[in-house]
């Protein structure tokens, strides 16, 4: 594998991981009272924007060097993709330094962290 291979590689699993932390964190506000958006939970979502960007950009390049192991990306799968994870963005900064999040912005949250995660496993 080329180190563009591995750079691809480790940025995935750096979005993975983000994404995941991302739900973990929202999920674990599931039985607080008040609910409080925690500051990690927008960095995590910044470092899964970036780092899914980022691969996104190495992907023509990986396509270039070898076409059939690095196929082209679709790009509504990825606008979709990269829209959700603005929205949550978005919504989180605009929510994180409030003493309580509302139960409709924190579902809205985990409703967006969890298509993000279905869109990315099933359509592609």
């Amino acid at each position: 594998m080329s180190a563009l291979g591995w750079v691809s590689s480790i940025l995935l699993i750096i979005h993975v991981l983000s994404i995941s932390a991302l739900l973990g964190l929202l999920l674990h506000q599931f039985k607080k009272n008040p609910r409080k958006l925690h500051p990690g939970a927008m960095h995590t979502a910044l470092t899964a924007l970036v780092a899914g960007v980022a691969m996104v950009g190495l992907r023509t390049p990986l396509h270039t060097q070898d076409a059939e192991k690095w196929p082209l990306l679709n790009n509504g799968w990825v606008s979709v993709k990269l829209l959700v994870l603005l929205a949550i963005i978005v919504i989180g900064f605009r929510n994180v330094k409030k003493p309580e999040l509302k139960n409709s912005i924190w579902l809205t949250l985990v409703g967006l962290t969890t298509l993000n995660i279905l869109i990315a496993l099933f359509w592609k």
